[in-house]
């Protein structure tokens, strides 16, 4: 059935964690080649050698241009714009009336009046809400992601180098002048005879760049970068091993947008597509409940309290005051016991009910995968988007944890697979659930990387 809008959907089928519990959609999806070589040599590239990410597809764009830009933005985000202007960067994020997270994208600073915010549906989307329907005076563009407009191309590519060879590699390949390489901030660089535009970032421990450009422009770019970057070890990483990057890095990507409740929120839902993201999205997990507000995380479970201003007025202002000084979940790192896994393959091919499958190398099978983390029979956190990585030869997860608990080195079990044999999404086979045992790491679990975070210079 086609509903106008996700209020109406809502108001139809009741209760919105269980309609999502049982969503017929599966994981995000990366709309790339599943893998180049293989996944294990595309994982390896970006901490030994150097990694080619084409983030061309699988993202919403969302141009925002006017002289009340900063603005709307100061007005939605619980970042500080006070310093923001033409080519710098930041992480935006943005929470409802009642503090809770919706999402977060990256905000580029094209000119001092104009940004682009890229990353998942839910930001772009409250972000054009507010522009059209507030006392704005701002323009709007929207590049959709290919999943929604599968036949309209792009308006850019969007790559990523990042290894420690990926300088070497942009060093060689750029014809232009010197490259920014300061966190966050960006410049430009040239690539066979194609300007493109720059953002400094690093991951696995080195420094390294995203770059864009007119989307006519990035077969020529990208094959001059596998060209120059061969006798570097360059690995063009597919949707395989792209899936399991944001472990590695430390990103939760997909917090379930805290949305689906609250009058104050009911515009926005009355706004929001009936078919959008937000109303076909899937929660897998064992973490399961009734009460969709179980689900809203706070800015600090996402380790996002460090980001939070209160420069300036903004929606979910107040309430997260209050919550300042109350007691936070962490966020961390969880390895997976390997014995412990190792009885879920093995139930695989024993008689008797399955364990849930475990696919390699990224076992989330949900656009929102929460699982139940516990101790000594207690819920104490959550744990997301558990994955293969052969650079650590583990199952790791990011958590969020209770403080008491989130201490390198403590014991904790994650429950694996959903109640009752499962839910009634069609990727989820009928299984038992098992517990496996899960030991605390910081975040990101590579040390080098790290130490590097956030110090690119």
């Amino acid at each position: 059935m086609s509903y106008r809008s996700l209020e109406e959907k809502l108001q139809a089928v009741g209760n919105p964690a269980t309609m999502m519990q049982n969503s017929p959609i599966g994981r995000y999806v990366y709309p790339i080649p599943a893998e180049f070589t293989s996944w294990i040599a595309e994982q390896r590239a970006w901490r030994e050698t150097a990694v080619l990410f084409d983030q061309s597809f699988h993202m919403t764009d969302l141009y925002v241009k006017g002289p009340d830009t900063i603005r709307l933005l100061s007005d939605l985000g619980v970042n500080s714009f006070a310093n923001f202007g033409k080519n710098k960067a930041k992480q935006f994020v943005c929470c409802n009336y009642d503090g809770y997270v919706i999402g977060d994208v990256i905000c580029f600073g094209l000119e001092d009046d104009m940004v682009n915010l890229v990353g998942r549906p839910p930001v772009p989307n409250w972000v054009q809400f507010h522009a059209e329907t507030g006392d704005y005076d701002v323009r709007v563009e929207r590049d959709e992601r290919s999943a929604d407009k599968p036949d309209k191309p792009r308006k850019i590519y969007r790559y990523e180098v990042q290894g420690p060879n990926a300088m070497e590699i942009l060093e060689k390949v750029n014809e232009g002048g010197p490259l920014t390489t300061k966190f966050f901030n960006m410049g430009e660089i040239t690539i066979a005879g194609c300007k493109a535009r720059t953002l400094a970032h690093g991951m696995g421990g080195a420094p390294g760049l995203e770059l864009w450009g007119p989307f006519e422009d990035g077969q020529k770019v990208k094959a001059a970068l596998l060209e120059v970057g061969e006798e570097f070890g360059i690995k063009q990483a597919g949707g395989r091993a792209y899936s399991t990057v944001a472990m590695e890095s430390g990103w939760i990507p997909s917090p379930l947008p805290a949305i689906y409740t609250g009058e104050k929120m009911k515009p926005y839902r009355e706004w929001l597509s009936g078919n959008g993201f937000e109303a076909v999205s899937s929660i897998g997990g064992s973490f399961q409940s009734d009460n969709v507000e179980d689900y809203y995380l706070k800015p600090w479970d996402l380790d996002y309290g460090r980001v939070v201003r209160f420069d300036h007025d903004f929606i979910g202002r107040e309430a997260l005051e209050k919550m300042a000084d109350q007691p936070h979940r962490k966020k961390v790192t969880l390895v997976w016991d390997k014995e412990d896994v190792l009885k879920v393959f093995a139930g695989l091919m024993e008689d008797g009910e399955m364990p849930k499958l475990m696919e390699m190398p990224a076992a989330h099978y949900a656009a929102h995968p929460y699982d139940k983390v516990v101790k000594d029979g207690r819920t104490v956190g959550i744990s997301t988007y558990p994955v293969y990585t052969a650079n650590e030869r583990a199952w790791i997860s990011l958590a969020m944890v209770e403080e008491g608990l989130s201490e390198p080195g403590n014991d904790l079990t994650v429950v694996w697979g959903e109640a009752n044999g499962g839910t009634a999404k069609p990727m989820v086979e009928r299984h038992r659930q098992t517990e496996i045992g899960a030991e605390v790491h910081p975040w990101p679990i590579h040390e080098a990387s790290r130490k590097y975070h956030r110090s690119q210079k």
